[in-house]
């Protein structure tokens, strides 16, 4: 694996922020490589407006890390998911987790093959498709979006690819009480957990919608 070239408080802040999240310290490895190829990009193309490694770490990476613990196997749909976040971080942290990317950007799309090449990330793909034009009903166990749209706006464009039995994980910021009260018939939140993300502030919550 090629090495990154990040300054060392930026390594040290994704090192600190894994161990407090009770995560494998050897994630940081690839992580790293993955950010590192972000940032590069990034200057060129535009991918995201933070700009600064460090708040990248905190804003993109560890935020994703947060719905780690929900995960295991299985497949995911990642909606929107620009640059490749949640998905990336979470196909590095669950080799055994099946990710499609899903993206409608070209240039992000592209920037995620490379990164997928890269990484060597055998259980990753890119799906350049908007999500509501993706030809795979039923095809996954879990949709995620973090930022996305409203909670029945995703399942509207999305909510075809799920299995039945399938869950929708929404990160969300304060609990979506509005946005919980217009889910479609049919879903029903199965859980709000709240978490932390090292370095965040402001409440950060996971929203699981399962699909009846």
């Amino acid at each position: 694996m090629s090495t990154h070239t990040l300054p060392a408080d930026v390594v040290a802040s994704l090192e600190q922020g894994l161990a407090a999240m009770s995560l494998p310290a050897d994630l940081a490895g690839p992580l790293l490589q993955y950010l590192a190829l972000l940032d590069r990009w990034n200057k060129t193309y535009n991918l995201t407006a933070i700009r600064d490694p460090g708040q990248m770490v905190t804003r993109h990476l560890l935020d994703s890390l947060a719905m780690a613990p929900f995960f295991s196997t299985g497949t995911l749909a990642d909606l929107g998911t620009g640059p490749g976040l949640p998905g990336i971080p979470l196909a590095i942290t669950h080799p055994g987790l099946q990710v499609t990317l899903v993206e409608s950007n070209g240039k992000k799309c592209r920037f995620m093959r490379e990164a997928v090449r890269k990484l060597a990330l055998a259980n990753a793909r890119v799906a350049e498709s908007r999500a509501e034009a993706l030809d795979e009903p039923g095809a996954y166990d879990n949709l995620t979006a973090r930022a996305m749209d409203t909670l029945a706006g995703i399942i509207a464009v999305g909510g075809h690819l799920l299995r039945p039995g399938g869950r929708l994980l929404a990160m969300k910021g304060v609990v979506p009480h509005e946005e919980i009260a217009a889910l479609p018939a049919g879903w029903q939140v199965e859980s709000i957990t709240p978490l932390q993300v090292p370095g965040l502030v402001g409440e950060r919550h996971l929203v699981v919608v399962g699909r009846g």
